[in-house]
């Protein structure tokens, strides 16, 4: 067995997108310790004129969308004819693919909000697919509790010690996996890794002891290779999101709410969504 060990740790920087909501972002575009994850962004705050403004209808091209919610509620509508809802402990899936337009809305009755949303990076031979979409309700994720630790799996397979889960969703492009993990304080746990597959930790409460260093709220810890991972909680335990994907090693073009492989790719994204072929 190979131990993986954190090789670099980023930390989110606060910023703003939609309509002014405040949000802590990790951008990867071009940051191939990431790949095949383009972007963590973490929205949360007690104060609903952090997030009231939501994020009206923009477009999206050439990459795939998980919004999972801790707390408060969320509405999606897309030019598709989608729309669905989901409230804490939820999931939400979209694939741009070839071009999409949707909103993002907190519910009325949200007066706080925490959540997630990832963007993943389609292949060059999926980039141009069918926009997609799909709800999935806290109940139909798949959870299990052990003496040391809590697990959620939203997407892909996970082994933590011996919790074996599959999440629902089975969409998400370059094999990418997504799961939440609760670590009780002082406990150590062995998530089991493919080898060659990136996988990251986005810690959000707690902290995460590595060398003796206590690595806290709103920090990414991205791993070397190996085939497992050894997660020590500090005195307050550690909650934090697993993040797993193969590499698509595929050159990254990003401007805006658009991702191609090249800047033509974007010249002509921006083009046809001007001349109103999105809709």
């Amino acid at each position: 067995m190979m131990q993986r060990s954190i090789q670099e740790v980023r930390r989110a920087h606060p910023s703003r997108d939609g309509d002014g909501v405040a949000i802590q972002r990790i951008a990867g575009m071009q940051h191939a310790g990431m790949d095949p994850i383009l972007m963590i962004d973490e929205l949360r705050s007690e104060h609903r004129d952090d997030f009231a403004g939501g994020f009206p209808p923009h477009p999206h091209r050439g990459m795939q969308t998980l919004t999972y919610m801790k707390s408060g509620g969320i509405q999606h509508r897309d030019n598709q004819g989608n729309q669905g809802e989901i409230r804490g402990g939820g999931a939400q899936w979209m694939s741009a693919g070839r071009g999409v337009i949707h909103s993002e809305m907190p519910t009325q009755d949200s007066d706080g909000l925490h959540g997630f949303q990832l963007w993943i990076n389609l292949p060059r031979a999926l980039k141009m697919s069918p926009p997609r979409y799909r709800d999935i309700p806290e109940q139909a994720l798949a959870h299990a509790q052990s003496e040391s630790a809590a697990l959620t799996a939203i997407a892909g397979d996970w082994q933590v010690q011996d919790m074996v889960l599959r999440g629902p969703l089975e969409e998400l492009a370059a094999l990418a996996a997504v799961a939440d993990l609760r670590v009780e304080p002082g406990a150590t746990v062995e998530v089991a890794t493919p080898p060659g597959e990136t996988v990251l930790g986005y810690v959000y409460e707690g902290a995460v002891v590595d060398a003796e260093n206590a690595l806290g709220p709103q920090q990414l810890l991205i791993t070397g290779r190996g085939d497992s991972w050894a997660i020590r909680a500090g005195e307050h335990g550690a909650s934090l999101l697993l993040l797993r994907g193969e590499p698509l090693a595929e050159p990254v073009a990003h401007y805006g709410p658009f991702v191609m492989n090249t800047p033509a790719e974007i010249e002509q994204a921006l083009q046809d969504y001007q001349s109103g072929q999105f809709a």
